[in-house]
């Protein structure tokens, strides 16, 4: 995106948790993926006069991951990994907006650290039941290290279970601000 995409009007642009993804994909083992989302997710999506003005803001409730498994999903919650008791939420907050690129920080164990989102503008659309809506989405690699989550097991045939590189995708879909 060089400019401010079509049909993105000005104001506060809520995110739609129920058509909208957080989700990971990590490799396990060296030999497979494992994938996994966040299901308690809120947001807002700032939209100014031009695409510098550009912001977005997300909370996500990281006690709701689903890898599709209960006891990995136990785990993930426990003091080896994400130690949801003590960081019960991940946040992103827009920094920077340059062309296809969302820089922003992201909180997550209580570590902050900046990263790139390559993002796409998927278009605007009207609903059967009249609400004005926009997608996006965005793709981005953490390094779990670098955020504090350090846990693994070493494999009898070398390497780790888990990798440390961690692939995220986002999904987002906005409601209009609505007129006043």
């Amino acid at each position: 995106m060089t400019a401010l995409p079509e049909g993105l009007t000005q104001g506060t642009w809520t995110l739609d948790a129920s058509h909208s993804t957080v989700g990971f994909t990590v490799r396990h083992a060296g030999i497979s993926k494992t994938r996994g989302t966040f299901e308690g997710v809120t947001g807002a999506l700032e939209v100014g006069e031009s695409l510098e003005d550009l912001r977005f803001s997300a909370d996500i409730d990281v006690e709701s991951i689903d890898t599709g498994n209960a006891d990995r999903d136990g785990h993930l919650r426990s003091a080896d990994f994400f130690d949801v008791a003590q960081f019960p939420t991940m946040t992103f907050r827009t920094t920077e907006v340059s062309g296809d690129t969302l820089k922003g920080d992201l909180t997550l164990h209580g570590v902050t650290k900046p990263v790139e989102l390559e993002l796409e503008f998927e278009g605007t659309a009207t609903d059967p039941f009249g609400t004005y809506r926009a997608g996006f989405s965005g793709e981005t690699q953490i390094s779990r290290k670098e955020f504090g989550l350090t846990w693994n097991a070493a494999l009898e045939a070398g390497g780790v279970l888990v990798s440390d590189t961690v692939k995220i995708a986002i999904e987002a879909e906005f409601v209009a601000p609505t007129a006043a």
